[in-house]
């Protein structure tokens, strides 16, 4: 097994402070590796050549390698990376607004993108669904590599760190199985000499693990939450989600009720719709009476299909009804656009086809 090292990315910039002395050397070295996006500590001009000796002997600076990256017709990049340990798993970079310009070629509207982010190595959930699955657990991504996806695709992509980028919490694993590097990542993309990123930007999505729920209710980081719901009924939701044994759809509910919001915002339930499975008005009755008291927003998903899945991604007319029929009985809902859908979209597909041609 290989050696693996911690990474500069799994310090907040005070740790670092305490970590290295001067405490203005770690100051620059931060601004070296969120700003200039420096690789190694050989790309930190003003760092002197002492220091850098003694950091590389016990960190690394990135903890995380380009293993493969497909790009999609849309401008959707789905990235395998691999870390320290030889372990892979995927990040996305998918743009949802274009650049728009005016006559004269002055820019108006800069693109507007977010990174899809992973969180573990595998997943304990185990939905039926998902092709992340079929691997079951492998490991909790650490701080640092959760960090390292963000700066690795923004720097793949040429993305200026001022410029604004969302966050989701919702590749590869659970996010709220991995709570104490999940909230350290999200305070270091927070950090204002760093990235940045507020709390109004990071997005956490959750198979719906209520009693964590509620744990990061309490920490009251004001990020966004995102439901995985998928089904109206236990019975179909226990099918696609065995967990739901132990957090069925009420215990959500309750939690997502407790779970501090800005009155702003909304909390996001993602729905994925299969074919015959969840997609008639029945569900979508059972949904608007099961989401009458929160200030919800619904994002209908076409399901992806993949080699060897038993599901079938549903008919576009069934998607626009079932929203019909939940805007006209007063829900948000939008149809998420299926991104990437010429490359490997989705989760897993990737880290599988490149793992099988190994």
């Amino acid at each position: 097994m290989n050696e693996t090292k911690l990474s500069l990315f799994d310090f907040t910039q005070k740790e670092l402070m305490e970590l290295i002395k001067p405490s203005f050397r770690a100051k620059q070295i931060f601004g070296w590796i969120y700003h200039q996006y420096a690789q190694s500590f050989d790309d930190m001009k003003n760092i002197p050549k002492v220091l850098k000796e003694e950091l590389a002997q016990k960190f690394v600076v990135n903890p995380l390698t380009i293993a493969n990256k497909e790009e999609s017709s849309d401008g959707t990049i789905k990235y395998l990376l691999q870390m320290q340990d030889g372990k892979t798993m995927e990040a996305v970079w998918l743009k949802m607004k274009d650049e728009l310009t005016d006559e004269d070629g002055h820019v108006f509207q800069e693109a507007k993108y977010t990174i899809c982010v992973s969180t573990q190595v595998g997943c304990k959930v185990g939905c039926t669904f998902c092709l992340t699955a079929k691997g079951g657990f492998t490991r909790n991504l650490t701080a640092g590599e959760i960090v390292a996806q963000v700066v690795t695709l923004k720097r793949d992509n040429d993305h200026k760190h001022n410029r604004k980028i969302n966050i989701v919490y919702m590749g590869m694993g659970e996010p709220l199985d991995n709570l104490d590097n999940l909230t350290k990542a999200i305070e270091i993309f927070k950090e204002e000499e760093g990235l940045c990123i507020g709390a109004k930007r990071q997005t956490v999505s959750t198979s719906g693990l209520s009693n964590k729920i509620d744990k990061l209710g309490e920490m009251d980081l004001g990020v966004h939450i995102a439901i995985s719901l998928h089904a109206v009924d236990d019975e179909l939701r226990t099918e696609l989600i065995p967990m739901n044994k132990a957090h069925n759809i009420a215990s959500i509910i309750e939690a997502v009720k407790r779970f501090p919001i800005d009155t702003r915002k909304r909390v996001m339930f993602e729905y994925l719709v299969i074919k015959n499975k969840n997609d008639d008005i029945a569900s979508a009755k059972k949904l608007v009476k099961l989401l009458t008291d929160i200030k919800a927003k619904v994002n209908l998903i076409y399901f992806n299909p993949y080699p060897g899945t038993p599901y079938d991604r549903p008919l576009k007319a069934d998607m626009v009804a079932f929203q019909e029929y939940l805007i006209n009985h007063g829900l948000l809902c939008t149809i998420r656009d299926s991104k990437g859908i010429d490359i490997s979209a989705a989760c897993g597909q990737l880290k599988e086809k490149t793992e099988g041609e190994i």
